[in-house]
């Protein structure tokens, strides 16, 4: 390929890729790169649910309180930082009774907390699961699996979507007989990350699978490049 002779990266909202592409008046060609790169996690993030029902606003904080406190007591005496752990503000809500006839009857207040715990050492999280199901936790759901370095993934699976754009550009100019002069846009939106995610387990089970280490990471990125073309 000769060396690129222009590069305008396509960043403005209100006109789209094949728009652009469409309205240009010298030879060019449109291509789309696509790169996958797989991980495997290394890390894992979840989040607890504290859910307590009384017949008073009080009782059901106080109920709250208690377990989020135990747990998190728990989780310093296990090694968590407090830097990988944050929680969600105390919610109460009164819960009614609506019988067919008559107005609705107050039977109670319900309050629930959200805690969502980062564990670094994936080897360890079966252990810290077990931890939040003996302290009084409800329920253990949004279990996550990542990578710690996941920028680093992003950026092979982008270098491996620009070689696709770049493979293909240069297969179909040669195929119909024409050289590339360069590129002339490129139009890159974002990332993709598939999250592996692991079944919700409730407060009478125990975290004893570990399907979790044959888990892989599926990280994906695309570039949409214009390149023109020899007149």
């Amino acid at each position: 390929m000769k060396k690129v002779s222009a590069l305008l990266l396509a960043l403005s909202a209100g006109m789209s890729f094949g728009a652009v592409a469409n309205s240009m008046d010298f030879p060019h060609l449109s291509t789309s790169g696509y790169g996958e790169v797989i991980a495997t996690p290394d890390m894992a993030e979840f989040s607890v649910k504290v859910v307590e029902s009384t017949m008073t606003a009080e009782q059901a904080k106080q109920g709250v309180d208690k377990v989020v406190s135990d747990f998190l007591a728990l989780l310093k005496e296990n090694g968590i930082e407090a830097e990988n752990i944050s929680s969600t503000n105390l919610y109460i809500a009164p819960q009614y009774h609506y019988p067919k006839k008559g107005k609705p009857e107050l039977v109670g207040y319900r309050a629930t907390r959200t805690v969502t715990v980062k564990v670094v050492e994936l080897d360890k999280l079966n252990h810290t699961l077990d931890v939040a199901l003996s302290s009084g936790i409800n329920q253990v759901d949004n279990i996550t699996l990542k990578v710690k370095d996941e920028a680093k993934y992003h950026e092979q699976a982008r270098l491996a979507a620009i070689k696709d754009a770049e493979k293909k550009a240069q297969s179909l100019a040669k195929g119909f007989g024409k050289d590339l002069v360069g590129v002339w846009q490129i139009n890159y939106n974002s990332h993709q990350t598939q999250p592996v995610l692991m079944r919700a387990m409730s407060m009478d089970m125990k975290a004893e699978s570990n399907g979790y280490q044959d888990s892989t990471l599926v990280i994906r990125d695309r570039v949409d490049v214009i390149y023109r073309m020899e007149d």
